[in-house]
């Protein structure tokens, strides 16, 4: 058994867990963070330039409203289809060369996109490039899970989660300059830098060593935490507390799909699916169209309509930063119960008033998105606690494939509205009832504040 200086050597049953649980935060937790940030930064990127390209590629291309839906949903259901192969694929070959996997998908099929000379190659590039979307945000979020103290996971995971609403922020920051001046293509090839970062990640972020015990590679989880544990030591310059005695332990076992719906995991999946579902319905119905609206509706020009579309964005980084600091200390169930009643109020209040001036439509927007930012973020951070190990990442995805059907479903339900002549209010009136029932919902959601991952589901 190797041993590192401040800790006696132990064995994996239940010793995995602990010693991570022991770990100071650290220059290593940064490190980690950053890189798998920037992996989840450049996927959030990639997955707003469609919305971003949709009023050009509209004028240029004289989109009817059925080939903008089919412009904005080709890639979410691209992403549907990833996050469930990569749900399983992240159990099987692992989390960190999973996600490699995923950007390399992303940034290649990215670069397509903005070769492409028509709405059919651009909506089948922008599949491919969900596929790899899909893949990487639900494992990654995995990941990062499992690395964290119980006490503080809600903050480390949620801090991370911010790259990801950043990302949104900067490709509508960015949209504003190039688009105008450099077109819709050069948005797309800028989102085929993460290609680099995919050749990278294996070297330098080590392998979750909670997965390899599930999967009986003892000697390399070992060997992965030695790792962790000598980066940590040589950046507190301390010796590391002893690790807790526990005596729960998860079964290390073969996971699979039945497993999210039999005993007690049923309920989780059947909770987690609906949240899922909702949070991204109202979020995407909401984002994918407010550039065409804020255009063709009242009349703004495209740069006007792109600096309200990035207000939004900072709204949303500001409530996900807010959720980050409270949820380990109100816990996740009362985050997610005010975060969809905060929604509904916000549509609501924009649907009785009418909707009749872009502004208007900017702050309640703005409103809604800094409440589903954080809900949508929660929910990365809740999904991956309700399974275990061997299971984790293919439950997790599983709820990224009801968010996929909410981001194909809740655009082309407000595409629909609008094409059948309905007004704005009615668009977000129906939003609002959607985000009310995302709060009914949460009311049965099982709480996770405070426990290891391994009691939650021992």
């Amino acid at each position: 058994m190797t041993t590192v200086a401040g800790r006696p050597g132990v064995g994996p049953a239940g010793s995995i867990a602990a010693r991570l649980e022991r770990l100071p935060q650290s220059r290593w937790h940064v490190k980690v963070r950053c890189l798998i940030g920037a992996v989840t930064f450049f996927e959030a990127f990639d997955q707003l330039m469609a919305a971003s390209a949709l009023p050009v590629l509209q004028r240029d291309w004289h989109l009817t409203t059925g080939a903008a839906t089919l412009a904005v949903t080709a890639g979410s259901v691209g992403m549907l289809l990833g996050a469930l192969g990569a749900g399983s694929l992240g159990d099987r070959i692992g989390r960190v060369r999973t996600v490699a996997l995923g950007v390399a998908v992303t940034a290649l099929a990215s670069l397509a996109v903005a070769l492409a000379g028509n709405i059919e190659l651009f909506a089948l590039f922008r599949f491919v490039q969900g596929l790899g979307i899909g893949g990487v945000v639900p494992v990654a979020a995995t990941y990062i899970s499992e690395i964290a103290r119980s006490d503080r996971r809600g903050r480390f995971v949620l801090l991370y989660e911010m790259i990801f609403p950043a990302g949104l922020t900067a490709a509508s920051l960015v949209a504003v300059w190039v688009v105008p001046h450099l077109g819709w293509r050069a948005m797309f090839v800028a989102g085929a830098l993460p290609v680099l970062l995919a050749a990278a990640l294996p070297r330098h972020v080590v392998e979750s060593p909670r997965w390899l015990l599930a999967r009986g590679r003892i000697e390399e989880a070992e060997r992965a935490l030695d790792r962790i544990e000598l980066e940590v030591t040589r950046a507190t310059r301390a010796p590391l507390p002893e690790p807790a005695p526990t005596t729960t332990v998860e079964e290390s076992a073969p996971g699979s799909l039945r497993e999210l719906f039999v005993g007690r995991s049923l309920r989780r999946t059947a909770v987690v699916s609906g949240l899922w579902f909702v949070g991204y319905y109202v979020n995407y119905g909401i984002a994918t169209w407010l550039p065409s609206l804020y255009t063709k509706s009242f009349g703004l020009d495209l740069t006007t309509a792109l600096r309200y579309t990035l207000l939004g964005n900072v709204t949303g980084l500001l409530g996900t930063l807010v959720v980050a600091l409270t949820i380990d200390r109100v816990g996740r169930r009362p985050a997610l119960i005010v975060g969809f009643a905060g929604a509904a109020l916000a549509l609501a209040t924009l649907a009785l008033s009418g909707a009749v001036s872009g502004g208007q439509v900017a702050v309640f927007a703005s409103g809604t998105t800094f409440f589903v930012f954080a809900i949508n973020a929660a929910l990365y951070l809740y999904s991956p606690e309700l399974y275990p190990t061997r299971n984790r990442a293919r439950g997790a995805a599983f709820g990224g494939l009801w968010n996929r059907a909410g981001v194909i479903l809740g655009p082309i339900v407000v595409g629909a509205i609008l094409a059948a002549g309905g007004s704005l209010a009615a668009v977000f009136a129906q939003l609002a009832g959607v985000a009310a029932v995302g709060a009914v919902i949460a009311l049965f959601a099982v709480e996770t504040k405070g426990r290891t991952l391994e009691d939650l589901n021992s």
